[in-house]
């Protein structure tokens, strides 16, 4: 992997005008306008949305029955050479050729990007140290455990060195521990050697922890694209505080002092912060009744809620 940082003047990365795509009387996405930038962008949607779909359309894969875009600079429907060959692919389902090792199978895939077979070996040696995978590189990717073969095709999409990746549920049938370290290892691409990236997955908390884009997609439509920060960004002007003991005392002191207060069921406190006062007041509060606060953080929107609320009344998703 190169460190230094590639000469890009493609902004944003992907840029989606009006796409259609249908499958005889199937719509799979309609007037579908999307542009994608630099960092990591989760792509969300319920079953049958249309994920797999744009995916093959951003690759050129299919062809497209109305609008157009650039990916990488490359034109939808002319270049679709151009642009896998800057792409590093990670499918969800296996892939794997019967009878190969996992050395080999990213050995493979790198000579198909053009790499010499020396080099390819080098390289797949290399990115499999990377991915975690040791001496179980010389055994047949047939016989390796999930967890295995998501390393193995990860290592696979990387191994040619690509601008941007796109992965289709990388964590997918994985414990927390893996999640979390192949989590990990996209983030190190992404800070450390300058690449970009799409993951499309149903693991919500995996985009609460690495992504800084969310596309939502539902019905072939897209319903929401924004940065995570901003989506993050609560509407109510409420915090959440956490105390040593029984909530319950605190929160009537709160409320004897004016303060919109109430316990959750998880037995933090949900205050209502409208000014400095209110601020003081609490910390008041907390003072004349010997109440330890342990936290005092702002209220933040999950991806969950987002997520829900952008499909709303969204019942019925194409397939």
């Amino acid at each position: 992997m190169s460190q230094d940082p590639p000469t890009r003047t493609v902004d944003p990365l992907i840029d989606l005008h009006h796409i259609d795509k249908s499958y005889r009387r199937m719509v799979a996405l309609s007037d579908v306008s999307l542009s994608i930038g630099d960092g990591i962008t989760g792509l969300l949607g319920p079953n049958g949305a249309g994920k797999s779909t744009l995916i093959k359309v951003v690759m050129g894969l299919v062809k497209i029955n109305g609008g157009g875009g650039t990916v990488l600079g490359h034109r939808l429907g002319r270049h679709g050479r151009k642009i896998r060959a800057l792409v590093g692919y990670m499918p969800e389902d296996d892939c794997y050729i019967s009878g190969m090792t996992g050395i080999e199978m990213v050995q493979f895939s790198a000579c198909l990007a053009g790499i010499p077979s020396v080099e390819a070996l080098r390289r797949s040696h290399e990115i499999l140290d990377f991915c975690g995978v040791h001496q179980e590189r010389y055994r047949g990717v047939e016989g390796y455990s999930t967890g295995m073969r998501q390393k193995t095709k990860f290592a696979a999409a990387i191994v040619h060195d690509p601008l941007y990746l796109i992965l289709d549920e990388p964590t997918s049938g994985l414990d927390p521990e893996e999640r979390e370290a192949l989590l990990n290892r996209v983030r190190v691409l992404c800070e450390r050697f300058h690449k970009s990236a799409l993951i499309s997955t149903h693991i919500l908390p995996d985009v609460q922890s690495i992504c800084d884009h969310v596309v939502i997609l539902s019905n072939g439509r897209v319903r929401l694209s924004d940065r995570l920060d901003r989506l993050n960004t609560p509407t109510s002007p409420r915090q959440v505080l956490t105390v040593l003991g029984d909530p319950r005392p605190f929160v009537a002191a709160l409320q004897a002092a004016g303060v919109e207060a109430v316990t959750e069921p998880d037995r933090t406190i949900s205050v209502l912060v409208t000014s400095p006062e209110t601020t003081e007041a609490i910390w008041r509060a907390s003072r004349d009744h010997a109440t330890v606060i342990k936290s005092f953080i702002p209220t933040r929107n999950s991806v969950e809620q987002i997520f829900m609320e952008a499909i709303q009344g969204d019942e019925h998703a194409h397939s």
